[in-house]
Order: C-alpha cells, then sequence, then structure tokens
C-alpha cells in the first residue's frame, strides 16, 4: 500500500476501495491506512491541491468541475476551497479565453444557434463558469 500510495496521490477513498480487494478483517485495514497517514504516504490536503492544480492544467478543467471530483470523493470542504485558492487567477482566467477561442474555431456547425450550443455544452461540462461561458459567447459572435 506504500508503492500504491507513493507512485501518485491518493486520497482516503481511493486507498479505502484498494484494500477492499484484499482480504483482511476492518482493525487491519484501519491499521493500515493510519500507518499510510503517520508515514506521510497518505495526506488529504496534498491530495487536493496536486489534484486540483493537475486537472486544471492537464485536462483544463473548470473550478465548478475541480470542486464537484473533489467532492465525490469526500473531500471536506474547507480543503475543496484551498484548493482551488491555489490556482492563479490570471492564468485560470487566460486558460479559459485560449480555451474557448480555441474551441470556437473548431466548431464547423453552420446554424450558430446549435454551434452556440456546442460550444456552451463542451464548457460546462468541463466544469467553467456558465456567465463566464454566456458572456464569451456573446463577444465571439459578434
Amino acid at each position: 500500500m506504500e508503492y500504491y500510495c507513493s507512485y501518485q496521490e491518493r486520497c482516503h477513498i481511493e486507498v479505502s476501495e484498494k484494500l477492499r480487494s484484499f482480504v483482511l478483517n476492518q482493525q487491519e485495514k484501519d491499521r493500515i491506512i493510519v500507518h499510510l497517514i503517520e508515514s506521510n504516504f497518505l495526506n488529504e490536503e496534498r491530495f487536493a491541491l496536486v489534484f486540483s492544480i493537475s486537472k486544471f492544467h492537464q485536462k483544463k478543467w473548470g473550478k465548478i468541475r475541480i470542486k464537484n471530483e473533489l467532492k465525490a470523493r469526500k473531500i471536506s470542504d474547507y480543503l475543496v476551497t484551498k484548493a482551488l485558492k491555489e490556482i492563479p487567477a490570471e492564468e485560470y482566467e487566460m486558460t479559459f479565453e485560449t480555451l474557448a477561442e480555441k474551441h470556437w474555431e473548431s466548431i464547423t456547425e453552420k446554424n450558430e444557434l446549435k454551434k452556440r450550443k456546442k460550444f456552451c455544452d463542451y464548457l460546462l461540462r468541463k466544469g467553467w463558469e456558465s456567465e463566464r461561458i454566456y458572456k464569451k459567447v456573446k463577444e465571439l459572435e459578434k
């Protein structure tokens, strides 16, 4: 389990899921988790920070998607908020602008309403804020 936690940051839920595949009683599983925490192999705060930054940089996810994914992994609201604050505001804005413009140009749809819908759906799925998206779509249509 130390190796499992050392080659990639893990949250408590992922470790618990992995331990389920082993034939251990609950007390043994709990002892393993305590050992991983004490040995700093398992750290929820570190996981949340690394997860948010890496999903933002690699997959270009917005804060809404990152927040939802962290909550699905049962990360506390405090740590979710702290992790989202680690994303630089200026870089967040630039990433959105670049992603939005690139995607708008890639849509070949001739019907303006369908093009707008495809654009908005894509960015909403990626977890970007709806007001930001709708403001951008109006700007790009001009």
